[in-house]
């Protein structure tokens, strides 16, 4: 009963973050940048002073898609970061671009999310069907379950391993956007409290995973 108490929890507070931070990108989106730059050119600034000149910057459809690609070197901005002039479209564009810093630079979690990344896409596409065969077979086959429970481990640490990555993208975005001036520091605060909502989806994220992995052991371990 306590497991499912906890999922439960985490399922409501993954909720509670994912509509906090839609309404705080919603407010800080109305707070205009006074040098007028849209998050395409906060992104390019941020860039070009890096060094980083074999990156482009992107617009992808959507809301909330904003992403770096390492295997193909684009800052991925959705259009209301890309054309956007206001806090939230600078944050987030600047977090983007973090991530590219990160990978120009080999910073050493990217490097290994990005490793594991085709072994997680495999599982993620395996998982689930692993763990049903394996629970309906545990008490006859439970090297099954136990194989599901190692791909959604894998999962789960990949998820572990993102929170230091997107911690450190939001970090390097926050110190260059005090270093480059563009907004005031009343403003800057705003794109801190944004950015760290959005970190809060990832660390439920990976506590949710880390419950459910428990979850599946515990039923590994009272049928078998």
């Amino acid at each position: 009963m306590g497991f499912y108490l906890l999922i439960f929890l985490v399922m409501g507070l993954g909720m509670l973050v994912q509509w906090r931070l839609k309404s705080k990108l919603k407010a800080y989106a109305q707070v205009p940048l006074p040098n007028g730059l849209t998050g395409r050119d906060v992104a390019q600034q941020m860039l070009t002073e890096y060094g980083i000149n074999d990156v482009k910057i992107v617009s992808v459809e959507g809301q909330l898609t904003d992403h770096y690609n390492p295997a193909t070197k684009t800052v991925n901005l959705s259009p209301d970061v890309y054309s956007g002039s206001n806090v939230t479209a600078a944050a987030i564009a600047a977090h983007e671009c973090g991530h590219a810093v990160q990978h120009a630079t080999a910073y050493a979690w990217l490097q290994l999310r990005s490793k594991l990344v085709p072994a997680v896409q495999f599982s993620s596409s395996m998982v689930q069907w692993v763990l049903l065969a394996g629970i309906l077979t545990v008490r006859i086959f439970p090297q099954l379950l136990l194989i599901g429970i190692a791909l959604f481990a894998l999962t789960t640490l990949f998820s572990i391993i993102t929170l230091p990555v997107e911690f450190d993208a939001s970090r390097r975005a926050l110190v260059w956007l005090d270093r480059s001036r563009m907004m005031s520091s009343v403003d800057h605060d705003k794109a801190k409290d944004g950015l760290r909502w959005a970190a809060m989806t990832y660390v439920i994220a990976a506590i949710g995973s880390i419950a459910t992995l428990m979850y599946y052991l515990m039923i590994y371990n009272r049928r078998n």
